[in-house]
C-alpha cells in the first residue's frame, strides 16, 4: 500500500479536454498509457480522473506493469 501512496503522490501530468462530440471533459495522463476517465464538468472529470489513476496504479503494481515517473514538465 506504501508503494501506491508513493505513485498516487507524483504529480503525473494530467491533461484535460472538452469532448466537443458527446460533451464534458475527457482527462488522461500520458505517463499512464490507457488511464484515462471523463466527467460532465471540469472538476468531475479531475475526480474521476484521479480514481482512475489510483486504479491503473493498483493494476501496474498488481501486474509488474512498469509505471513512468513523471516528466519535467
Amino acid at each position: 500500500m506504501k508503494e501506491l501512496e508513493k505513485y498516487m503522490a507524483m504529480p503525473h501530468r494530467m491533461e484535460v479536454a472538452e469532448d466537443k462530440t458527446e460533451g464534458g471533459f475527457v482527462v488522461t495522463y500520458p505517463e499512464l498509457p490507457g488511464c484515462i476517465s471523463c466527467g460532465e464538468t471540469v472538476e468531475m472529470a479531475i475526480a474521476n480522473a484521479n480514481d482512475a489513476k489510483k486504479a491503473w496504479l493498483k493494476v501496474a503494481l498488481d501486474e509488474g506493469i512498469k509505471i513512468c515517473e513523471p516528466d519535467n514538465l
